[in-house]
């Protein structure tokens, strides 16, 4: 089984997109389960074939040790941690292709706490990999679009996986506004430009050029692609991506 970790801040879409691509998969038959891992989730977009909250509940969590939502999530999350062994007993239970992994919605949670390095390490190291979400809202302006990338290239050094990198909800916008964001990805030559063009004196903007020579620096540019939930637009380029990442582009074969 190939593990897919959806992740990205709150907001990004991250549960609305592993429900459209659980439906895609089934569409194209492709052998999947979805595992959510959000102990604070009120309602989810699909059906979980594995939910972290049969074993934690975040009420529960805020009842026993007397906190408010945001401490009960702290605990949770390192609660689940401790609780991943009898949740991997139950994922073992499958034969699939891929396991959709539907992370909790702050990305703080998942991605900066020692008991995230648990969880990938219980589903596999070498058998996972980030799809991380930016939200367009905070990418369109070029110092947004670099605060997004500085997260997510973040995310990956702390996690150690390999990363697809895509611009949620692109329905939302007009197409020259995503052409606009999915450039400065692929070229980093016009996301300084117009990061320059913004204001030169601009305190933001200062600092926003020295982050941008950072991710110059670490190659993170490249490649992003747009997707959207609601028009099941790109959801076909995250499989690609999966089966070039684990299988060398081939269609998976189970025996």
């Amino acid at each position: 089984m190939k593990n897919l970790f959806f992740v990205g801040t709150a907001g990004s879409g991250k549960s609305t997109l592993v429900g459209a691509t659980k439906t895609w998969f089934e569409d194209n038959a492709v052998d999947s389960i979805v595992v959510n891992l959000d102990p604070g989730a009120e309602a989810l977009p699909y059906v979980p074939d594995i939910d972290i909250r049969d074993w934690i509940s975040l009420g529960d969590v805020m009842t026993e040790y007397g906190l408010g939502p945001n401490g009960a999530q702290v605990v949770a999350s390192d609660l689940m941690a401790v609780n991943i062994r009898k949740m991997m007993d139950v994922v073992d239970t499958f034969e699939t292709d891929y396991v959709l992994i539907d992370t909790p919605g702050q990305l703080e949670l998942f991605a900066f706490r020692e008991s995230s390095d648990r969880l990938v390490k219980a589903f596999g190291r070498q058998d996972s990999m980030l799809v991380y979400l930016s939200d367009p809202t905070l990418c369109k302006t070029p110092n947004g679009f670099i605060s997004s990338m500085m997260l997510s290239a973040i995310v990956q050094f702390r996690l150690q996986l390999p990363t697809i990198n895509l611009l949620s909800k692109c329905d939302l916008f007009q197409e020259k506004e995503t052409e606009r964001m999915l450039t400065w990805f692929e070229n980093s030559d016009a996301l300084y430009a117009d990061l320059m063009d913004e204001c030169h004196d601009n305190p933001e903007t200062v600092v926003g050029a020295e982050l941008f020579k950072a991710l110059e620096t670490m190659g993170v540019f490249g490649e992003i692609r747009s997707v959207s939930a609601q028009e099941e637009i790109g959801i076909a380029e995250i499989y690609a991506a999966a089966q070039l990442e684990f299988f060398g582009g081939e269609d998976t074969s189970r025996e």
